[in-house]
């Protein structure tokens, strides 16, 4: 079985990394785009569908993006689905719902795809220098909420957790990490916290028993990255969970033993604007336990830039998410198992994806 080329990518730069990971506008850097890149408040870039129009422009993007600082970190969101930024010349993906049926019908099957999805996934973000996808969600579809819907991998807690456990391995595999969204689960409500604050009335052993155990199983299984929901947990506390010391100190870190990265989700979505102005938003955040830090709004990083001057990380936060390979999209395009695995995947969208 021919396999692709990988080389093994060691990053050991000391010098102090930001903590924002922020948005570009177009296809390609303007200059303002590398003079912000430039700035220590800065992590590394989320990119999105408007900044992408082929493989060769992505690669020449990312390039770019390098050239203004080798350790920034460059992240898409790609879970497949409704979410997949990258399309043309990729593998299109099925939503992780997919998965959940064909488990249904054959789960040692399922399981196997998962996995492989997982590894082809990350894979050819990796052939175009891209280190992570923000995946996986580790949310329960529990019929309530459109904006998880057909994005999780299961309406209960087993098989969603055997499911996300086989796509983290494939990704792992490949040479990624891993970001679980969004912690302690937001199936439970029925607002979308892009345009709303969403507020959960359940009490602590009913989030436990039901929303929380696919986060403790990745816990466990050492998930690299997890994301926090902007929802308030209101029998928790009145803050949402992205700017609690609650949920992420006392409850994440403390009693579940999560020692990996805390990134927040976009502090530009309306869940976050409790917080007050993005300056405030990403003051709290840090304050309450997050490490990394999405703004999608350039004039609110500007803010940022302009009032808050401590908003670094430690490096080894940032290398923990750096790829941890390089692989040759030919040698990739060419293996058996990549072949095999999108015959897979198309089957799998043409019989189990509405």
């Amino acid at each position: 079985m021919t396999t692709p080329t990988v080389t093994t990518q060691s990053y050991s730069s000391t010098e102090n990394c930001g903590a924002l990971l922020i948005d570009l506008a177009s296809t390609e850097l303007s200059q303002e785009d590398k003079e912000i890149l430039s700035e220590p408040q800065i992590a590394g870039v989320l990119l999105f569908a408007r900044n992408f129009n082929n493989k060769d422009q992505l690669q020449q993007l990312v390039s770019s993006i390098r050239a203004v600082r080798k350790n920034l970190l460059i992240t898409v969101d790609q879970e497949g689905g409704l979410v997949q930024r990258f399309k043309t010349e990729f593998t299109r993906l099925p939503p992780a719902a997919s998965y959940a049926r064909y488990y249904q019908c054959d789960p040692e099957s399922a399981l196997t795809l998962t996995k492989n999805a997982g590894w082809l996934m990350a894979s050819e973000l990796l052939a175009c220098d891209v280190d992570l996808s923000l995946a996986p969600v580790l949310d329960l579809d529990l019929g309530l909420n459109s904006v998880i819907g057909t994005r999780a991998f299961g309406h209960d807690s087993k098989t969603v957790i055997e499911l996300t456990s086989a796509w983290q391995d494939g990704v792992r595999q490949a040479g990624m990490a891993n970001v679980g969204k969004h912690f302690p689960g937001h199936g439970s409500v029925d607002l979308d916290s892009h345009h709303d604050l969403p507020v959960d009335l359940r009490s602590w052993s009913d989030i436990l028993e039901r929303d929380l155990q696919p986060f403790i199983a990745a816990i466990d299984s050492g998930i690299e990255a997890l994301m926090p929901a902007h929802i308030v947990f209101k029998q928790i506390d009145q803050q949402p969970t992205g700017f609690s010391r609650k949920w992420l100190q006392d409850i994440l870190r403390n009693q579940l033993g999560f020692q990996g990265v805390v990134m927040s989700d976009c502090l530009t979505m309306a869940g976050a604007a409790s917080a007050g102005s993005y300056a405030d938003r990403v003051r709290n955040a840090l304050s309450a336990g997050c490490n990394l830090l999405l703004v999608s709004d350039r004039e609110g990083v500007k803010q940022i830039l302009t009032e808050v001057s401590d908003c670094q990380s430690e490096p080894e936060i940032i290398q923990s998410l750096m790829k941890k390979k390089t692989v040759d999209g030919h040698a990739l395009r060419s293996s058996e198992r990549y072949q095999n695995c999108r015959d897979k995947i198309d089957h799998l969208i043409q019989r189990y994806t509405d």
